[in-house]
C-alpha cells in the first residue's frame, strides 16, 4: 500500500490541513509539557491527570489526522473540517466569554478557522 498524494491543490490543501493536525496531534501525545506551556499552562502546577489527558487529546488529534490522510475521501474531510471548526467556535466562545482576548487566543483562533476552512473549502468546492 503507498501513500497517496492527491493530484488537484484543493484536495492537496485539505490533505495538508489533516497532515497539520496529525503533527500537532503526534507533538501533544509525545510532548505534553511543550504543548501545555505553548497552551498558556505552567506545567508545575498541572497534575498527572492534566498530562494524560493532554497525551489523550494528542492521540485524538493524530488518529483523525491520520484517518483523513488514509482514506481521503470527502467524508473524512468533511468531519475533520467541522471538528476543526467547532474547536474554532470554543476558541471564540473563549474570547467573548472567559475574557480570553490575548494574541495568542487570537493567533490560535485564526489558525483554527484556516485548519478547518481548507478540507471544507474542498469539500463544499470553494477551493
Amino acid at each position: 500500500m503507498e501513500l497517496y498524494f492527491p493530484a488537484e491543490l484543493p484536495e492537496q490543501l485539505a490533505f495538508l490541513s489533516a497532515l497539520a493536525v496529525a503533527v500537532f496531534g503526534l507533538l501533544a501525545l509525545l510532548f505534553p509539557a511543550p504543548v501545555l506551556r505553548a497552551g498558556g499552562f505552567v506545567t508545575g502546577q498541572v497534575a498527572s491527570e492534566g498530562f494524560g489527558a493532554t497525551r489523550s487529546v494528542g492521540g485524538l488529534h493524530l488518529g483523525f489526522g491520520l484517518s483523513a490522510l488514509a482514506l481521503a475521501q470527502d467524508f473524512t474531510y468533511l468531519m475533520l473540517g467541522g471538528a476543526l471548526a467547532l474547536a474554532a467556535f470554543g476558541r471564540i466562545l473563549s474570547l467573548l466569554l472567559d475574557r480570553g482576548r490575548t494574541a495568542r487566543n487570537v493567533l490560535v483562533l485564526v489558525l483554527q478557522v484556516v485548519l478547518a476552512a481548507l478540507p471544507l473549502g474542498y469539500v463544499f468546492g470553494y477551493l
